[in-house]
Formats: structure tokens, sequence, C-alpha cells
């Protein structure tokens, strides 16, 4: 079985971090982006995966290779020259996902920006026992009035679509994982910019063609920071509650749930995730909600909430860094605070005593003043 994940956008909304690695790379809880979705991929059959990639091809290559040989199946890259929209990659990658296979075998499709729990096998049973051209995977959401909606009967048979309803309609939206059979590749205009969600799946449904599929669980965009963070804590909520299976979901960190006694420092409020080579200062504490990665170092009576911190960074003695993401190989200052989501890129240097809130700083700064004004940007 084939999977084709949608990687070809420019990753603008997770810029700063963006401009260093391409967004299927950044690090997402210690594993990147795109490892997330190919692991789940696994684990439901497929052997091999499609990255239909707009750019910087070439910078994902090394990455590539190490999935190929960590996960043991055929990674394939298929490069559009210009933007296609999110129906245009399937059909430019119509030749590898139809060779050397069954013509009635479906493929999945993932938008890249996608995690949740990834029910694949359940949702491939589900798709095969009503026989038609596509499943939708689709998510409940609070407040559906700033979404497209999906439409579906009792049985699950997708009826319309409805763009940002003023009336309640329906609670569930577009999940942006689909199960499709090769013949909806047909449906879709070769070489030109097309959309799924507008261009092909209305008229599935208008056709009988198209049924939806409950997911259970958490689901996050994290295409932008502030979505970022609040997918990281949906994720170690969900890794909490599967605690048997951390040695598989994490096969590179370690997970610890409050309270966890450590010779050194504290664990506070709820799960977070650490790299086994990174080092952690005496009074120090962290949590609820934080990831550290590889080779990170943290001084003495630190305190971090809330918060992603990348590879290689340093954080000096009684700083605090609560919602924000900071970039790979950083350096944060003595009694330092950074706040309120802000984003720092790679190789940014914060001073000793500086507040930054809620601001995006781009890599190779330094900063020796504090930032006050929220949604500053640091060029």
């Amino acid at each position: 079985m084939k999977c084709i994940i949608l990687v070809g956008g420019f990753g603008t909304r997770l810029r700063p971090l963006t401009f260093t690695l391409p967004k299927p790379l950044i690090q997402f809880c210690n594993k990147s982006i795109v490892e997330h979705q190919i692991a789940a991929a696994v684990k439901a059959g497929v052997k091999h995966v499609i990255l239909a990639v707009g750019w910087k091809a070439d910078d994902m290559q090394e990455a590539l290779a190490e999935f190929r040989t960590t996960y043991g199946i055929e990674i394939t890259c298929s490069v559009e020259d210009s933007p296609l929209g999110t129906a245009g990659p399937i059909r430019l990658a119509e030749k590898i996902i139809r060779e050397s296979g069954d013509d009635n075998e479906p493929f999945f499709v993932f938008n890249s920006d996608v995690i949740c729990e990834f029910p694949l096998s359940e949702m491939l049973a589900y798709h095969k026992s009503h026989g038609k051209e596509g499943t939708i995977c689709v998510t409940r959401v609070e407040d559906p009035s700033t979404f497209g909606v999906v439409v579906s009967n009792e049985d699950g048979q997708i009826v319309r679509f409805v763009e940002k309803p003023k009336e309640f309609i329906s609670d569930r939206i577009n999940a942006g994982l689909y199960i499709l059979n090769k013949p909806v590749i047909d449906r879709i205009d070769p070489g030109v910019f097309r959309m799924i969600e507008n261009d092909v799946f209305p008229k599935m449904a208008s056709e009988g063609q198209l049924y939806s599929y409950n997911l259970a669980g958490y689901w996050a965009d994290i295409g932008q920071p502030k979505d970022f963070l609040r997918g990281m804590k949906l994720h170690l909520a969900s890794l909490e509650n599967h605690q048997q299976e951390t040695e598989i979901v994490t096969p590179r960190s370690k997970l610890y749930i409050s309270p966890t006694p450590t010779p050194a420092f504290e664990v506070r409020g709820g799960t977070v995730l650490i790299d086994p080579t990174a080092t952690i200062g005496e009074g120090s504490v962290v949590g609820p909600n934080v990831t550290i990665g590889r080779d990170v170092r943290i001084g003495k009576g630190v305190r971090i909430s809330n918060s992603s911190i990348f590879e290689g960074t340093k954080i000096s003695d009684y700083s605090h860094i609560n919602e924000s993401i900071i970039g790979w190989r950083n350096t944060v200052g003595k009694w330092s605070k950074v706040d309120n989501n802000t984003v720092t890129g790679e190789k940014v240097a914060i001073g000793d005593e500086v507040f930054i809130n809620g601001a995006v700083v781009l890599p190779h700064k330094s900063i020796k003043e504090k930032i006050i004004q929220e949604g500053t940007i640091l060029m």
C-alpha cells in the first residue's frame, strides 16, 4: 500500500523555523513532523511513501535516507515545478501511485501539517466496508463557524460541504487525512492548480462516492507557532495516555510524567519529553508540556513550561521560558525570560536579564535589550 504526503508548501506560517529546515523536517516532540506521519503509515501497512515536494527537495535527502533505513520502506519525492494545490500533486504522482500495484488498492493522502493519533488501520477497514471511492477523516471542533464543515448522513455518506456556516449545521471538519481509490486520480486535471477540497470532493459527494470517518482522540493543525504548541500539549497528553507504547512512539526520548523523581531537577504539572543527551541543572523545574531536544544544556534554577527547546540550545542559570519555541543552537543568558509565543530561529543569542514578550526572532540575531511589544519581528 502507498501513501502520499503533501509537503509542497513554503512553510511561511512557521517562519523563522523554516528558514533553516523545510517544514516537514521541523522537530515536533523530538521527531520531525513527517516522521510522525511516516511511522503511522508504516504501522498501517504502507510500504511506499511519496512526498509531494514543492521546494528544498535536495535538503530532505539525508533525512529520507535515514527514514528508509529506520522503517524499511521505499520513499520517493515527487517534485512540482510550480504550485499545484492539494489535488495537483496527486495527479503529478500518478505514475508512482499506480505502478506495481493492484489498481483496486486504495492509497492514503496526508496533509503535512496534521498531527493526531492516526487511526489508519481502522480508517482503512471502514473505507473498504463502504466500498466507495473516497473516505475523509473528520474531527469535531467547538466552533465550526470559522471552518468549512462536512455534512454526512447517518451511515457516514457525505452529503455536502458548507463553508463557515452562520447557523449550526455540523461540528465536523476535514482533518486532512484521506483514503482514495486510484480512479479518483482521473478526476484531477493534469498540470493545473487544483484544490482537492473544492475541485474534487464536492463532485464525489454529489455522486455518493465520498464517506466520512469520525476521528477519535486529539487532532491539531501545527502549521503555525501557536498551534504547534497547542498540538505539542495534545500529543504529550496522548503519550501519557498510552504509556505502555512509550518505547515505540518515543524511541529517542524519555517521557517524564509528573511527579517524577530525578537526581537534580523537578518535573512539575504534567508530561515532558527529554532527549537523553540533554542535561538539566540542579534546582530547575520543567513542565508542564515541555519538549527538550538533543544536546540541550540547561543551567541551574531554570524554569521551563509549555515550550519546545530545539537541539543544541544552551539556557543559562535562573532563566524562564514559557509558551515559546526556542530554535536550534540558541543561547539564553542568565535571569532572562522568554514568554508569550515567542519563536526564535537558529543561532539566536539572548543576553543576560533580557525579557522577550511574544516576538519572532530571525536566525543569527543577538538580543541585548528587552522586547515588550507583542508581535515584534526582529530581522
